[in-house]
């Protein structure tokens, strides 16, 4: 087992730095004052009252969205992780390695997916400045002068005022409570709910293999057709328990973003849409940082090969590799141009696939020392 690259920590470090900047971002975002658009003094769907105390706090959303999640990864790196397809013979150190690694990759993914909603999120209700569905309990519109505040339309020239009218219209004292009920679309309880949640989803399916059955691809030319006792027998569906395990975040999810329609918080489109960004968020993270829940057995993407822990140049197939084995193939050709290491595996035969810093596990019982020539 080799050393640990200082360099493929440093990469994973930054990753961390721009994971907490994003959030830093968002958070700017938040107390920017947002714009503000023109409204009517008498549209229903902005007459509702204003309930100050919500079904679900910011505080109670981070603990179920955020931290909630991160203790379940926590607890399922630490008990459930190498598993029982782990080398036999592996020393403790190493398996440590593979539990910290687990850890490692599956909160950056909850950070990145958190962090990306935050982000787009706030940024959006700020652009966007759409009135909450209490906006006129916050305002108290001074209905006295309405035409002093109208803002175009023929609003003056209709009997009984039906106008629009612009935000300097509101008497409130309480500025930031103002600011706020122009920041409904889209709804900050959903995204940040369904990316954090998802992702636990994602993340539970992952490790625990809850998926539909299936089957890898594979060319009809290359290998004879099997019986249909033997392509039954290749497959088969968890445990129906499990499944109930991956719903329940999703059902979480579901029942904050609802809450924010009873509290009169959101109008149905801006908590659809901040469901949308969640998911969005969460398949992105999840997807960057671990590899896919029917192919994967359950773990994460490898780390980073040391020379390419920052970034890797045109012509270079990925982010690990055999850079000597490479370089040294390049020199006997040099008008050879091509990513590592795949384009000297035969069809249907074996390949190395490295992983977790200097490791190398063995695919398809392929020899540690590479295909034979």
């Amino acid at each position: 087992m080799g050393r640990i690259s200082k360099r493929v920590v440093l990469s994973y470090v930054f990753d961390w730095v721009v994971i907490i900047a994003t959030v830093v971002a968002g958070g700017i975002f938040s107390r920017i004052t947002p714009n503000k658009h023109h409204f009517s003094p008498v549209d229903p769907s902005i007459s509702f009252p204003l309930v100050h105390k919500e079904k679900v706090s910011t505080v109670t959303l981070l603990l179920a969205a955020v931290v909630g999640p991160a203790v379940v990864i926590f607890s399922v790196c630490l008990f459930f992780i190498p598993g029982p397809a782990a080398e036999s013979g592996a020393s403790k150190l190493r398996l440590w390695r593979r539990n910290i690694w687990e850890l490692n990759t599956g909160w950056l993914g909850l950070g990145l997916s958190c962090a990306a909603a935050f982000l787009l999120t706030n940024g959006s209700k700020n652009m966007f400045g759409k009135p909450r569905p209490d906006l006129l309990s916050r305002c108290n519109p001074d209905l006295a002068n309405i035409a002093k505040y109208s803002v175009g339309g023929f609003g003056d020239k209709v009997q009984e005022g039906i106008v629009l009218v612009s935000a300097a219209i509101c008497r409130s004292n309480d500025k930031s409570q103002l600011n706020d009920g122009f920041r409904s679309f889209p709804s900050g309880h959903s995204s940040l709910s369904w990316a954090g949640l998802t992702y636990l989803t994602l993340f539970l399916s992952a490790k625990f293999a809850i998926t539909t059955p299936y089957l890898a691809p594979r060319a009809f030319s290359e290998r004879p057709p099997v019986s249909t006792a033997t392509f039954r027998n290749q497959a088969a569906a968890p445990p129906l328990y499990l499944l109930i395990i991956a719903v329940i975040p999703i059902g979480a999810a579901t029942y904050i973003s609802s809450t924010r329609y009873s509290d009169f918080r959101h109008h149905g489109f801006d908590i659809l849409f901040g469901a949308l960004i969640g998911l969005f968020s969460a398949l992105l993270a999840f997807r960057w940082y671990h590899s896919p829940i029917q192919r994967g057995a359950g773990y994460a993407w490898g780390a980073r090969s040391p020379s390419r822990a920052f970034g890797i140049g045109v012509g270079v197939g990925g982010y690990v590799g055999n850079e000597e084995l490479e370089h040294e193939k390049t020199m006997k050709n040099p008008d050879l141009e091509r990513g590592p290491v795949a384009a000297d595996i035969p069809a249907g035969g074996d390949a190395e696939v490295s992983g977790y810093g200097q490791e190398t596990e063995t695919v398809s019982g392929a020899s540690p020392r590479g295909p034979k020539k």
